[in-house]
Formats: structure tokens, C-alpha cells, sequence
């Protein structure tokens, strides 16, 4: 060990004796499997499917219909983890227009303390009350409520009789969560969100809420169903007919409402409803509010969701030519009608398909319309009433068009930040046995099989530049279908299974590349620069030889991207994708055991610190640790407004059980050395 310590100490104060060739520094970094990990996710989600299915198709008559529906509501909530106490929506009405129809107000209600919503309420003139009424979710629009068809269906609504309210979700209309700097010089900022609103805001602010175990879903769904209280306290609706419909972004806050919420009494979700699995066969990323934690896990698909609102009347809005694939659209009917069917109510589960491409289209507006008066009891419209578009000033409910400039606004920022503060306080400092199960249970990483992993020896490459004269990859098959890639040095030539020789070995860990870090960087080849001991690097799924190349082109690092995507599908299957990384590195640990070197000295870098920092403390063989650019801690990017590391590197509700520092105080006891730390804006620094 000490001579490891003396090599490395060596090496890296001196610097590379020698510079790699440019010809192999430029050569492209090889990845030789990267459809791996979407292949794999795809079993997982086809699995989840058959559970969902089997319990689906258990149900046989009206008792064990109810049955099913009480257990997907539990399932639903515990997705969501517990709600927020209810506090006073301090509802203010800042304006008021008088419409032919109708009379149009602005309004701002408070789902939580300090943490106000924006909204539009549309109030029928010269109708006998109580009336129907209707919440309005937003899809995707900059503008929010304001968005042509998302104004347009709330005054079709109010045309033909209903009192609608529509609110404006975070990070859009008058809710950017993250407003732009004041220009330079003091003059006010601009009011438009520095990151771009929507997709962009939604998964900065959901991604980070995770590290402290909060779902932005259930932010999104919180808001309507404070809307809903502030349309029950409305005179004038009628609390037996209240309905919750939208589209897109909105179509998902309708889906999860249906499940988290029993007053409605008739709901009519727009171009969301699919399946999760043809999501993920095709490819489709979706905002973190759009993945509910453990849902794949806990058997569940979009059709469930509206399940739990049964016997409701529900109408599945769709598009033939949507991205939101109307095969699984078809197969959420089918569900629905069969379990409705079965509470003898099968005519109120339906289905209807426009035309075109996704949006809330004017035939969708109408058959929403056409449903919801088929419920209430008015007669079928003759078709869309009518409509005046409203420019967004008229809509807006704030001072000056983002709630934000407003004294005592909080963002979604501000509760992660105070959460973080106060879970630390609360934890305290992890040790011993405790933190072994917090990291075992907050990774959610699985027991080892007694075996080592099978491998495959891969075809030779020739000479990349690398600091030995041989090489050999193996393909280290930690789990079914899944591979580290694992590249072994040696003077002599390797076509076989690896050596077995000294005791001692070295493993590197790659930040995104073992085969280009063994050619440029520093901690790599330094690692590899004493021929006495067996030396390794590895990368772990997800990186290096197995990035994956799903998503689109270039997509890898994207908001929306194919590491996103498997994060975010890690999550639902309750399989945090940073725990499954550290499983990689347990299982390499376990082959490399296997091939006599029961003393490991593991080194890493980057993401790669991420994972093998974790896995050490669980492996006893890992005797001595050196980690380049390890995250300093969770609790310093969640305190961060502006961090940037990536999803697959904010475990979800890790802080809830420990934090880096914990992790880093344990393996000082294996002589760990941390080098050039990174902190919450290093992220994603090559």
C-alpha cells in the first residue's frame, strides 16, 4: 500500500513523464456498446408492464374492481410521498374584464406559504347558479394560461356554461422560477427566466429537489388541487360537477390529479396518455415532473392513474400523429373500459382520437366540451363557441407579469435549499454499520451474488496511445444484459481471460471514458505507471464504452437527453441510476477478487468518484482509495441555485440518509486522497 502511495504521490507531482501522441489523443473514444442501456431499460419497463398486466387481469367483477382501485390509489400516493399540510390560499383577485359571456378574472391564490400561483378565472353571465366548473392545467406554452388553446378552451368552457379556473405551473405564464440577473449598471432585470421557461426549468428545479426526496410532480399536482379548493370556494360552482382537463404538460398534471384527488367528477386528460412502455421504446424523454418515483416499480401506468378516480366519467384525448404514441393511448382505453366495466360503468370510460399532431386542438377542444356536457347534463354543443383571443397583458395576475418581483414570493429553489439545511441538521454525521445500510438502502443497491460476474473478451484494438505495451477489454456482465467495460494492462500480449498474479491490484474508474482517460489523463496513466501491480479501468454503464446514442443525435448531455432519460427511468424503476453504477463497481471489485487480487487500490475520477466512492465502503477488498474531482458533497449542490451536475448524479432522497462527507470520513480509514475536488458547478467539466 505504501508503495502504491509513494508511485501515485510520484507521478502525479511531476506530471506525465511523457505526453500521449497527438495521433492517439485524437482518436475518437471507443463505445462499443451503446444501445446497451436502452435495450436494458427497455426489459425493465416491458417487466413492470407484465406485473402491472397480471394484476390488471386479476380483476374479475365489481368487489375486486374496487379492490384494485383502492390499491392503485395507495400505490399513487405513495409515488407522491406525503401532501402538504393545507394552509390559507390568501386569494386576492387583482382584476376584472367584462366579456360579452362572460366576466374574466385575474387571480392569485397561495398553494403554499409564500408560494403563490397565477391564474385566470372565467365566470358565466346570466346562467341560473350553481354552475359546473372546470380546472384548466397548462401544457409546455411560454405564456402559460395565456397560450391560444389553453385561453381558448377556458373561455369555450365559459361560453358554454362552466366557471373555469386556469393557473399558470412553475416555470411558465407568470411563475418563471428562475428570473434573470439585472442588467448591468442596476437597470431592472428583464422579466424572462435565465434558463428558458418550461422543459428547461422544470427538470433544473426537479432534478435538484430530489437530492432532499421531493417530486416536482407533486408540487405540480399540489397547485391544482389548491386550485380546486379555490374554485370550491367560488359561490358560484356546484361541488357535484367539477371537472379537470388539459393538455401536454397539462394532459400529465390531469392524469396525476386523477390520482391524488377524489373530488373530481369527470376528467378529460389531452396528448399525454400513453403507456411507459412505448415511452421508452421510442425513445422519449419527459420532464422530471413527468416520472414519478417508484412508479415502475410499484406496477403502475399511465392508465392507473386514471383508474384511481374511478367510477368517474374519463375521456382519453389523443392524436394519431402524436409523439405521445397512440398505441399505448389504445391500450390505457382498454384498461380503463375493462375495470370501469366491471364497476358497471363501462360507457364512462372513452376514448377519442383527432387527426393531427399533438396540441389541443380544436377537435379535442370539442370532444372534451361534447364529454364534459354529456356528464353535467347540458345539451351537445354545436361545436367550439366563438372565441376572442386575449393578449397576454389582459391575462396577467401580477404587478408586473412574473409573480416572482413580488415581496415574499419563495421559489421551488428556496424549499430545496431550507430542506437541505435541515436535513443535515437532523442527520448528522453517518458512521459505522449505519452508513453501510444508508448507502446500501439510499443507492438502493442490491446484495452481490455469491458468484463472480461472467465476462466476454473482447477482439484487440491495437495500440491507442494507452501506458502499456498490451491491453485487453473485458466485458464484465454485472447484471443481466448489462456489461462494465473493464480494459486490463499488461506488458505481454492479452488474448484471454486476465492473469492472475499479485495480490494487489489497481482499479481505475473512468469520469466518461476509461479509453480516453488512459490516454490523456493525468490520475489514469499515473495510476497505471507501476508494472508491479495488476491495473485496471473500467466504465461503469451508462459512460465510455456503453454511452448510449438513444434520444436523437448528440443527445448524451442534452436537458432532455439519453443520460437524463435513463436517470429518470432509474427513478421509476426505484433503481437510482447512480446505484446502479456503484453496483459495477462492487461487481468489478468481486471479478477481479475472483482473479486473485484480494487487495484493490480504487481510484476515480469525476462521475466516476460518484460511484466508487459508495461502492468502496460496502467492498472490504477495496484496502486504499484515490478520488480526482469528487463532488464535494449533495448538500452543497442543493444549497446551489445554479449547480451543474447531471440527473444520474443527485440520487433521489439521498439526503434524507447521508452525504458525501460521510462517505469520505469512512474510507479515510483506507488511506483516501482526494484530489482538485469539484464542487456544484463543476458537473460537467470533461
Amino acid at each position: 500500500m505504501h508503495r502504491m502511495l509513494m508511485v501515485l504521490g510520484v507521478v502525479l507531482s511531476a506530471g506525465l513523464r511523457e505526453a500521449p501522441a497527438a495521433t492517439t489523443n485524437d482518436l475518437p473514444a471507443l463505445n462499443r456498446f451503446p444501445r446497451m442501456m436502452q435495450e436494458w431499460v427497455v426489459g425493465q419497463v416491458r417487466a413492470a408492464e407484465a406485473r402491472g398486466d397480471a394484476r390488471r387481469e386479476a380483476v374479475r367483477g365489481s368487489r375486486s374492481a374496487r379492490a384494485y382501485v383502492e390499491s392503485v390509489r395507495g400505490r399513487v400516493r405513495e409515488c407522491f410521498g406525503p401532501l402538504p399540510e393545507k394552509t390559507p390560499l390568501n386569494a386576492r383577485t387583482t382584476g376584472r374584464v367584462d366579456r360579452d359571456a362572460y366576466v374574466l378574472e385575474t387571480v392569485i391564490f397561495e398553494s403554499r406559504p409564500g408560494f403563490p400561483v397565477t391564474a385566470n378565472l372565467y365566470v358565466p353571465k346570466g346562467r341560473p347558479l350553481p354552475l359546473p366548473g372546470v380546472v384548466g392545467t397548462c401544457g409546455h406554452s411560454v405564456n402559460g394560461k395565456a397560450a391560444e388553446a389553453y385561453q381558448g378552451f377556458a373561455q369555450g368552457l365559459a361560453r358554454l356554461g362552466y366557471v373555469a379556473l386556469i393557473f399558470d405551473p412553475p416555470g411558465q405564464g407568470e411563475r418563471f422560477q428562475y428570473l434573470a440577473a439585472p442588467a448591468a449598471g442596476g437597470a431592472p432585470a428583464e422579466l424572462k427566466s435565465r434558463y428558458g421557461p418550461g422543459v428547461t426549468e422544470h427538470i433544473r428545479a426537479g432534478n435538484q429537489m430530489g437530492l432532499v426526496g421531493e417530486f416536482l410532480g407533486t408540487w405540480f399536482a399540489w397547485d391544482g388541487i389548491r386550485a380546486l379548493d379555490y374554485l370550491l370556494s367560488r359561490p358560484e360552482v356546484d361541488p357535484r360537477r367539477v371537472g379537470v382537463t388539459g393538455n401536454s404538460g397539462g394532459g400529465t398534471q390531469t392524469t396525476w390529479l386523477c390520482g391524488l384527488e377524489r373530488r373530481w367528477t369527470m376528467a378529460a386528460p389531452a396528448c399525454f396518455v400513453t403507456t411507459f412502455r412505448r415511452n421508452a421504446e421510442n425513445e422519449l424523454p419527459a420532464d422530471t415532473e413527468q416520472c414519478p418515483p417508484n412508479a415502475l416499480a410499484l406496477d403502475l401506468d399511465h392508465s392507473d392513474f386514471l383508474a384511481a378516480l374511478a367510477p368517474a366519467p374519463v375521456t382519453i384525448l389523443a392524436q394519431e400523429k402524436d409523439f405521445f404514441d397512440v398505441r399505448g393511448a389504445t391500450v390505457a382505453h382498454e384498461r380503463l373500459r375493462r375495470l370501469y366495466g366491471h364497476l358497471g360503468r363501462g360507457e364512462d370510460a372513452q376514448l377519442v382520437v383527432g387527426p393531427t399532431y399533438h396540441g389541443y386542438t380544436q377537435e379535442n377542444r370539442e370532444a372534451m366540451y361534447r364529454f364534459f356536457n354529456s356528464v353535467v347534463g347540458y345539451p351537445a354543443p354545436e361545436g367550439e363557441p366563438a372565441l376572442t383571443i386575449e393578449k397576454d397583458e389582459t391575462l396577467r395576475a401580477s404587478s408586473r407579469g412574473q409573480i416572482g418581483t413580488e415581496p415574499g414570493t419563495r421559489t421551488i429553489f428556496s424549499h430545496t435549499r431550507e430542506k437541505a439545511v435541515a436535513l443535515a441538521a437532523k442527520r448528522g454525521e453517518v458512521r459505522g454499520d449505519a452508513l453501510a445500510r444508508a448507502v446500501r438502502e439510499g443507492l438502493r443497491i442490491p446484495a452481490l451474488p455469491d458468484a463472480a460476474p461472467d465476462f466476454r473478451i473482447l477482439r484487440g484494438i491495437g495500440s491507442r496511445g494507452y501506458p502499456a505495451k498490451r491491453c485487453c477489454t473485458y466485458a464484465v456482465e454485472t447484471e443481466p444484459g448489462v456489461f462494465a467495460l473493464v480494459t486490463r494492462l499488461d506488458a505481454d500480449e492479452l488474448t484471454s481471460r486476465p492473469p492472475r498474479g499479485t495480490s494487489r491490484a489497481v482499479l481505475y474508474v473512468s469520469h466518461r471514458s476509461a479509453d480516453a482517460e488512459l490516454r490523456s489523463d493525468a490520475l489514469a496513466r499515473a495510476m497505471a505507471a507501476d508494472t508491479n501491480l495488476a491495473f485496471f479501468a473500467m466504465d461503469v454503464r451508462g459512460v465510455g464504452e456503453s454511452r448510449p446514442d438513444t434520444c436523437g443525435k448528440d443527445q448524451f448531455l442534452k436537458a432532455y437527453g439519453s443520460d437524463y432519460f435513463l436517470s429518470a427511468h432509474g427513478l421509476m424503476l426505484g433503481r437510482p441510476y447512480l446505484g446502479q453504477k456503484a453496483y459495477d463497481v462492487m461487481r468489478v471489485v468481486q471479478w477481479i477478487g475472483a482473479r486473485g487480487h484480494g487487495e484493490i487500490h480504487l481510484a476515480a475520477r469525476g462521475w466516476g468518484a460518484l460511484a466508487a466512492a459508495p461502492a468502496a465502503v460496502l467492498c472490504p477488498a477495496v484496502r486504499q482509495v484515490t478520488l480526482k474531482n469528487a463532488l464535494t458533497s449533495w448538500t452543497d449542490v442543493a444549497t446551489t441555485e445554479d449547480y451543474d451536475w447531471p440527473f444520474a448524479a443527485l440520487p433521489h432522497g439521498v439526503l434524507e440518509r447521508f452525504d458525501l462527507p460521510d462517505v469520505y470520513r469512512a474510507l479515510d480509514a483506507r488511506s483516501l486522497r482526494q484530489i482538485e475536488p469539484w464542487g456544484p458547478m463543476d458537473g460537467m467539466k470533461e
